[in-house]
């Protein structure tokens, strides 16, 4: 097995869960870098949709910016904002990704604030269209690297609603019933959600990993899944993909 670095492991694990078939909307980053591979390796009839309209590309690099004109390349359609954010509020987009500074054990996240919202120690640029994409896409997930000052106990701001107080309370909030936070993918392990208490879990841990370590990085208690598997390092053919098509100056996998 070639060398990887936790990027390019982060990126194949997420990749591995859009379906073919199935639609996603992303930003740039690692979430378009995941989406790209999906698209070349197991799921070329994914549909892919930027926030800035693009929607349905086959894109032939990595774009710069949700509104980079590689996001209409060979598109079904160059819509807009609007046209995005509607398909995601009628129901019709099976995955986002999203990010955050702060991310609490229900999957809530703050991409506003550290500290008083009034008199912030640092501002964040907000929601952008996070808040739409968390509350009307079905599965949403997150790509980050883990540590106890970005999985905290208690949130300083809340940007985007993920299973808000767990249990029940997400869709007694009033949004659709079935959609929230899927997964949640770290330079250390695989998290998903207990489905009664909708706490975060841990159901797969990287190699050279333990949930010891897991959880000294994590400002609150993580829950175990009844089988904790071991991650599925990057295959020499999305390594390459990665490496030579997808981001061959390594501005996101960073090699």
């Amino acid at each position: 097995m070639t060398q990887y670095n936790t990027m390019e492991l982060m990126i194949s694990v997420a990749s591995r869960e859009l379906d073919n078939e199935s639609s996603v909307g992303v930003g740039t980053g690692a979430p378009c870098a995941a989406a790209m591979l999906a698209q070349k390796l197991s799921a070329p009839d994914l549909l892919i949709m930027f926030e800035a309209g693009g929607i349905s590309p086959q894109l032939p690099e990595m774009p710069i910016s949700v509104g980079d004109s590689r996001t209409f390349y060979k598109a079904a359609m160059a819509g807009s904002m609007a046209d995005t954010m509607e398909a995601c509020s009628r129901g019709f987009v099976d995955y986002t990704f999203l990010g955050g500074a702060q991310i609490d054990k229900y999957g809530n996240l703050n991409s506003t604030v550290i500290g008083d919202h009034k008199k912030p120690k640092v501002r964040f640029p907000g929601s952008g269209g996070a808040n739409d994409f968390a509350s009307f896409c079905w599965k949403m997930m997150v790509i980050t690297p883990q540590n106890s000052k970005r999985f905290v106990e208690k949130l300083d701001f809340l940007t985007t609603p993920g299973w808000l107080d767990g249990g029940n309370s997400r869709a007694e909030s009033g949004l659709p019933v079935g959609a929230g936070p899927y997964k949640i993918i770290t330079d250390m392990a695989i998290m998903d959600f207990e489905p009664d208490s909708k706490r975060m879990r841990v159901i797969s841990i990287h190699p050279g990993k333990t949930f010891e370590d897991v959880q000294e990085n994590c400002g609150f208690e993580l829950l175990k899944a009844p089988v904790i598997e071991n991650t599925i390092p990057p295959s020499d053919e999305e390594l390459r993909l990665l490496r030579e098509e997808i981001d061959p100056t390594g501005v996101i996998i960073g090699r």
